[in-house]
């Protein structure tokens, strides 16, 4: 999938994560988040559909999305398990690439809703997804390692 960016001229592809991909995504991960994942924990979704990066023109990667289909009570759902964009890409719509992409592969993998997590203090990333149609859910005290909360949203898929 090829999706126009908002710079003329300038366009996304989106595609499955490859191997070759880990670093740069560990580089954006390490640049993006005070708790990031470690390398092993991406080497294990990349037999994933949804862990997908998004590639500029010459194949620099401008930021990747970790999604998977999990069994929930007999009905399956979507898990938005980690989203960033590379800090000279922000606010180009690639974090709205990614998602609505990552929507698409979970809904075709047969989720019937989709949820996440976000830090609390995240309001830029609370935005976008309130944008995608979620809604905050529950709040689950100090979630993360250094005592914040998560708020955890969900939405339906059509």
């Amino acid at each position: 999938m090829t999706t126009p960016a908002t710079e003329p001229g300038d366009e996304l592809t989106v595609r499955r994560t490859e191997r070759a991909d880990l670093l740069a995504v560990v580089r954006i991960e390490n640049a993006s988040f005070p708790q990031p994942w470690p390398y092993d924990a991406f080497e294990q979704f990349l037999h994933e559909p949804g862990f997908l990066v998004a590639t500029e023109p010459g194949g620099k990667i401008a930021g990747y999305v970790v999604a998977d289909v999990t069994s929930n009570y007999g009905r399956d759902i979507g898990h938005v398990k980690d989203i960033a964009v590379h800090p000279s890409r922000r606010g180009a719509g690639v974090g709205s690439t990614l998602l609505a992409r990552a929507l698409e592969v979970l809904a075709s993998r047969g989720a019937r809703s989709v949820k996440l997590e976000v830090r609390d203090s995240n309001h830029g990333a609370k935005r976008l997804y309130r944008g995608f149609g979620f809604e905050p859910l529950r709040r689950v005290p100090r979630y993360y390692d250094d005592g914040e909360d998560a708020i955890v949203m969900i939405r339906p898929l059509g």
